[in-house]
């Protein structure tokens, strides 16, 4: 049997980030429809370190599709010039069960993460939202921006990390890129960002809260990216207070985004209160209501998002004849 392997290179060049967007309208829409078939994460400790592994397969009906992605992370990866998050997603014929290929999984994560956060902009943001502040310096931040970019016409970019350097290293990297002004901001705090700001994207593995509800203009939209276990924060449970809030999947928020169980947890938040993207996508729930809104889009990442950007990805690499077809 003959499996098709995409490089990183390879997935970043068949899945532009237009075409990104267009698969998680569909994923998201499968989710809330019901036809997104999935468990939840499944989240393994390596003993006597503090990396993990992750795996996370699912299935499609309707337009049936069949895959699983398998990741690891190693938080000291960094340090060693390594990225923080590596792994491989896996196709399969739905018909017959053969495997039909195999994706880098690192740069497909990066990607359809971004592209969740720029349909959440497209449908949450104020029209004219147009300064973005972008916290977190990494991979998934490139995307974020680049994903924002996409879904509106951006005129100032304020960037923070805690490691300094890192922020100016990513100004220089995306100045100038296609929607992206010529000058990048590097601010001293998030909440300087959060002041110049009417769309902010959170992509880091802070434990503890980065930004707080005095830090939030009313009309603000925020991508909320990189928690994904109860023990980390991006945002303060008081923010919810002020703001309404969306997530890809009700029941993996609330096993996996620290800042949401911690917000229920106080009796600032209710379960009832959490709003599927995909819900506002196919009309049956309201998005933004008016300018003054605060509103949130929490984003843990589901595996019926990788089907859908792994379909797109395999699909157009095999019309420009990108990757390697590989017998087993």
């Amino acid at each position: 049997m003959a499996i098709r392997l995409l490089t990183a290179a390879d997935v970043r060049a068949a899945l532009p980030m237009s075409e990104a967007i267009e698969a998680m309208r569909e994923a998201f829409m499968a989710v809330s429809a019901g036809r997104a078939h999935m468990p939840l994460r499944t989240h393994l400790p390596l003993p006597g370190s503090n990396a993990a592994t992750l795996t996370m397969p699912a299935a499609t009906s309707g337009s049936v599709r069949l895959g699983a992605k398998l990741l690891t992370l190693f938080p000291d990866n960094p340090s060693r010039g390594l990225p923080f998050i590596q792994g491989l997603v896996v196709m399969f014929d739905a018909d017959t069960g053969r495997p039909s290929g195999l994706l880098e999984g690192t740069a497909l994560t990066a990607i359809r993460t971004g592209a969740a956060s720029g349909l959440a902009t497209r449908t949450l943001a104020n029209p004219g939202a147009s300064r973005v502040g972008i916290i977190g310096s990494g991979v998934q931040a490139r995307t974020q921006l680049e994903a924002v970019c996409c879904a509106r016409t951006v005129e100032r970019v304020t960037v923070y990390s805690r490691n300094a350097e890192h922020a100016r290293r990513f100004a220089s990297e995306v100045e100038a890129r296609p929607g992206v002004p010529d000058t990048v901001h590097v601010a001293a705090s998030p909440a300087e960002v959060a002041e110049s700001s009417d769309i902010i994207c959170t992509a880091t593995g802070s434990a503890t809260p980065l930004l707080e509800k005095k830090d939030i203009r009313p009309g603000t939209h925020i991508n909320a990216v990189g928690s994904f276990t109860p023990s980390m924060q991006e945002l303060a449970p008081d923010l919810f207070g002020a703001a309404r809030l969306f997530v890809d999947h009700v029941p993996a928020t609330m096993e996996e985004a620290g800042e949401v169980i911690a917000a229920v947890k106080e009796g600032i938040l209710r379960q009832e209160d959490l709003v599927e993207l995909g819900r506002v996508l196919d009309g049956k729930l309201p998005g933004r209501r008016g300018e003054e809104d605060i509103t949130v889009f929490k984003s843990v990442g589901l595996a019926v998002q990788d089907l859908c950007a792994a379909e797109v990805a395999l699909r157009r690499a095999d019309e420009l004849g990108l990757g390697v077809s590989v017998e087993l």
